[in-house]
């Protein structure tokens, strides 16, 4: 009877993982392949209502960056800068490349995350919870969950 009972329980317990790799193909296994590397923000101001966010994202397959969220932020974008005759221009891009197993850097100065609409100030010593989103060549979305410390002004190594 026992023995009855661990097969029975193994092969409900096979099929429900099999049900959960087919509801969610991608989330842990490549959630888990993604490497975030030294997430920071950038303190605010009093009253600032936008934020910076940086890091290094390696990937080991070829996939993007599709987007960001942030339970502090109304909202948050990829953002690139670059220089036009003369004059910074910063910009929302909608996707950013992660070619396989070279680093992605997102610095002052070049990529990075924006956030808007602050909910509470960026204090340093603090903490910024991100999710990114992340899509294989195989059009499957991962999510990441990241946690950016923040950075007194002038401790991020952007002189």
């Amino acid at each position: 009877m026992t023995h009855c009972f661990q097969n029975g329980f193994l092969r409900a317990a096979a099929r429900l993982s099999l049900i959960a790799a087919v509801m969610f193909p991608s989330t842990a296994l490549a959630a888990d392949a993604i490497r975030v590397i030294d997430p920071w923000a950038r303190a605010t101001v009093p009253g600032q209502r936008v934020g910076g966010v940086y890091m290094e994202i390696v990937s080991p397959r070829n996939a993007r960056l599709t987007g960001v969220e942030s339970p502090i932020a109304g909202a948050a974008e990829v953002h690139s800068m670059t220089m036009d005759g003369g004059t910074m221009k910063m910009r929302a891009v909608g996707t950013l490349d992660l070619p396989a197993g070279r680093p992605v850097r997102l610095a002052p100065g070049g990529y990075h995350i924006m956030l808007f609409d602050l909910k509470k100030p960026l204090v340093a010593g603090g903490s910024v919870p991100l999710t990114l989103s992340i899509e294989d060549a195989g059009k499957r979305v991962s999510k990441v969950a990241v946690t950016a410390i923040v950075r007194a002004v002038g401790q991020d190594g952007d002189h």
